[in-house]
């Protein structure tokens, strides 16, 4: 019998979520929601996305200079994307807490 080599699978693509309410990718700037853990149903800002981890801060239980580990499927992505935090991230330089509490309070509440 001729075996076909496996297929590679590329993991450069940013995370898509599996399931309809998930459909925004999780990358640096986007709005986050917790799923999982005790800071569940909580709101992060994402620093920065690579492999199946992110680290989220919220700029107020969880700052900038700590920011929280998570792995993707305990995160669920809102099509809430802020431009200035993702500007701050891409020059290298870290957003403060106050700009980060900002976008996460000025976001519409939460639709469940």
């Amino acid at each position: 019998m001729n075996k076909q080599p496996a297929k590679e699978i590329s993991l450069e693509i940013p995370f898509m979520a599996r399931n309809r309410r998930d459909r925004a990718a999780i990358e640096p700037g986007r709005a986050v929601l917790s799923k999982q853990g005790r800071d569940a149903g909580r709101c992060f800002v994402v620093l920065k996305a690579d492999g199946q981890y992110a680290l989220v801060a919220d700029g107020a239980l969880r700052k900038v200079e700590k920011p929280k580990k998570k792995k993707f499927m305990h995160l669920r992505a809102t099509p809430e994307f802020f431009p200035s935090i993702a500007a701050i991230l891409q020059d290298g330089k870290m957003p403060s807490n106050a700009d980060i509490l900002k976008c996460v309070a000025n976001r519409p509440p939460r639709e469940e």
